[in-house]
C-alpha cells in the first residue's frame, strides 16, 4: 500500500512515525493529513530514504537541484554536489541531468542520496527522442510512460509531471501575450508536442495510466509549474491560473487513486503577489502541499538569485508554501558548481527557518543561540548556526590578538562585555 492509501485505511506507517518525531504536530494528525492529501511523504521502497514530510502544519522543507547538462557533463561533480547538499542539510535532492548516461548518473546519485530523490522524467524522454527520432517533438506517448516507469523502478521518490500543460492551457498562453511565454523546459517540451501534433498532452489524457505506475512504486507526483512565470510582468496571469485549475482536479483524482501529489509553482513574482497565489492554490487543490521555486521577487539580480529566492521563499513559507526549491548564485547564468550548490541550500534553509519562526516553530533554537551570544560562547553559537563552517572561518581569520573573547567588530568596545561588567553588577 502507498502512504496515502495506508493512511486512508486508518493505518500508521513507519515513515509517518519517523516524520512525527521531527514535527510540531501529533502522529495521528499526520496520519489524518496524509489521508486527506494535505501532507505527502515521498518514499519509494526501492530507494527507502529518510522519511520527510511535506505539507500542512509541518516545518518548511528545502530541495536542492543538481545534474549534468549536455554542454557540461561531469558526473563525479554531481556526486560531490549531492554530498555537499546533504552536508548542509537539504531535505531533498532532484536530479535534472540532461547530459551523459542518464540512467547511470541517476543510479549513482540515488546511492548517495539519503533523502527523498526527485526527477523530471520528460527530460530523458525528450533527449532520447532527439537522439532516436531526430527531434524532441517526435517522442511517443509510450516513450513518455516508459521513462516514468523506468525511473520509478530505479527508486525515484517524487517526479515532476507537467500535466497542466494541456491544449486548453496552451490556448490560454497564446492569448495571454506574455513578456516571456514559457521558461519551464518540461513545459516547453509538452507545449511544442501539443502544437506540432495538434493532440492532447498524453500524460494528461492518460492520467489514469500515470497514476497506476505511480501507485505501484509509491512515487509522489509533483504536478505542474509548466506555466510558471519567468518575469515579474507575467506573475499571476490567466495562463498560470488555468494550469492551476486543471491541476486542482488532478490532485483530487490522485488522492482517490491512492497516489500522493503535491503542486509546483510559481516562479518570478513580486512580493505583493505571493500571498494571493498561495491562497488561491490552497483553495483550488484543497490544501495540497505547495512546492515553490523561489519565488524570485525581482528580475534584475543575476549572480544573487539565491538571495532573491530566499526573500521570496521566506514570505511564501509564512503564507503557506511547504517546500522551497533552492536557487543558486548561478541561476539564469550557468550550471552551478559545488560551492554554488552549498550557498543555495544554505540560503533556502535560512528562508525556510525564517518562515518556520513566523509560524511559531523552532523558536527555541534562536533563543538558545541568543543565550550563547549573550554569554559570548562562540563554540555553542557555531554549533547552533545554520552554516557551521563559514562563521568559524570568519572568526579564525579575524580573531583579535589582544582579546579572544570578543570580536574585531567592537573589540574592547563590546556592548555585551560592558553590560556584563556594569549593569549586572547592580543586580
Amino acid at each position: 500500500m502507498t502512504q496515502i492509501s495506508s493512511a486512508q485505511h486508518g493505518n500508521v506507517t513507519n515513515q509517518m512515525k519517523q516524520v512525527a518525531k521531527e514535527e510540531p504536530i501529533s502522529l495521528q494528525e499526520i496520519r489524518k493529513r496524509v489521508a486527506a492529501g494535505q501532507i505527502v511523504i515521498p518514499w519509494n521502497p526501492n530507494h527507502h530514504p529518510k522519511p520527510v514530510g511535506l505539507g500542512k502544519g509541518l516545518k518548511v522543507k528545502v530541495n536542492a537541484n543538481i545534474g549534468t547538462s549536455r554542454e557540461y557533463c561531469k558526473p563525479e561533480e554531481e556526486i560531490e554536489k549531492a554530498k555537499v547538499s546533504l552536508d548542509v542539510k537539504t531535505d531533498a535532492i532532484m536530479d535534472l541531468s540532461t547530459g551523459g548516461n542518464l540512467n547511470e548518473i541517476r543510479k549513482q546519485l540515488l546511492n548517495v542520496s539519503t533523502v527523498p530523490f526527485g526527477t523530471v522524467p520528460i527530460y530523458q524522454t525528450a533527449i532520447e527522442s532527439a537522439e532516436k527520432h531526430g527531434a524532441i517533438i517526435d517522442m511517443t506517448s509510450d516513450e513518455m510512460f516508459n521513462t516514468f516507469e523506468q525511473q520509478a523502478k530505479q527508486g525515484v521518490d517524487f517526479a515532476v509531471v507537467h500535466v497542466g500543460v494541456t491544449k486548453e492551457s496552451v490556448k490560454r498562453l497564446k492569448h495571454q501575450k506574455r513578456l516571456i511565454p514559457m521558461v519551464s523546459r518540461g513545459g516547453a517540451f509538452h507545449m511544442a508536442w501539443i502544437l506540432h501534433h495538434e493532440q492532447e498532452n498524453p500524460l494528461y489524457k492518460e492520467f489514469d495510466h500515470l497514476l497506476d505506475i505511480a501507485k505501484e512504486y509509491d512515487v509522489t507526483l509533483s504536478l505542474g509549474d509548466g506555466m510558471r512565470s519567468g518575469a515579474l510582468a507575467d506573475s499571476n496571469d490567466r495562463a498560470k491560473f488555468q494550469e492551476m485549475l486543471i491541476i486542482g482536479e488532478l490532485v483530487e483524482q490522485s488522492r482517490k487513486a491512492g497516489v500522493q501529489a503535491m503542486v509546483e509553482g510559481p516562479g518570478h513574482m513580486p512580493l505583493n503577489d505571493i500571498q494571493s497565489n498561495i491562497e488561491v492554490m490552497k483553495v483550488v487543490t484543497k490544501q495540497a502541499p505547495y512546492f515553490v521555486l523561489g519565488p524570485l521577487v525581482t528580475d534584475i539580480a543575476p549572480g544573487y538569485d539565491h538571495f532573491v529566492g530566499g526573500i521570496g521563499g521566506a514570505l511564501a513559507g509564512y503564507f503557506g508554501a511547504d517546500f522551497l526549491c533552492y536557487l543558486t548564485p548561478a541561476e539564469h547564468l550557468a550550471l552551478p558548481n559545488v560551492n554554488d550548490v552549498r550557498e543555495g541550500v544554505i540560503a533556502a534553509r535560512i528562508a525556510a527557518h525564517a518562515a518556520n519562526l513566523a509560524r511559531g516553530i523552532d523558536r527555541n533554537i534562536d533563543y538558545e543561540f541568543s543565550t550563547a551570544r549573550e554569554e559570548l560562547d562562540w563554540d555553542k553559537m557555531f554549533k547552533l548556526a545554520i552554516d557551521k563552517e563559514k562563521p568559524k572561518q570568519y572568526r579564525k581569520q579575524r580573531l583579535p590578538l589582544e582579546d579572544t573573547h570578543s570580536c574585531t567588530m567592537c573589540g574592547n568596545l563590546c556592548a555585551i562585555e560592558l553590560v556584563e561588567k556594569y549593569l549586572k553588577q547592580q543586580e
